[in-house]
């Protein structure tokens, strides 16, 4: 324990656990990197290419990333109106993330191996 993180509650001591709680909530980095690999799009094409999500859940995320300021929400003021959602300079600034990410997955390989010889116990 440093001094820094001294008296702090253990789940607050770590740095990156509110970035984690911002970034990687569940449904949350599907959204992005769809915007940031397809760019803008409407919310029907984001509920077809996210295929697994309910359009209220898909609702309830698209607000809360917009709050957020990773997702931007432009209304066209059209008949029958129009929104388009696109990911921020914010949102697009967790690219290198993605990409790091996108790199480590071969090791899902090895933790598929380890979780059997796990259960093998």
């Amino acid at each position: 324990m440093t001094e820094a993180t001294a008296g702090v509650a253990p789940e607050l001591a770590c740095p990156i656990a509110p970035v984690v709680d911002v970034v990687f909530s569940r449904w949350t980095t599907p959204i992005l990197w769809t915007l940031n690999e397809f760019g803008r799009q409407r919310f029907v094409e984001l509920e077809r290419r996210i295929s697994t999500i309910t359009p209220k859940v898909l609702t309830e995320r698209l607000r809360r990333l917009e709050r957020d300021g990773l997702v931007v929400r432009t209304y066209h003021a059209e008949v029958p109106p129009r929104v388009e959602y696109e990911i921020s300079p914010l949102g697009r600034s967790l690219s290198p993330l993605f990409a790091a990410l996108t790199a480590w997955s071969p090791n899902l390989a090895k933790v598929e191996e380890a979780r059997r010889a796990y259960d093998a116990r």
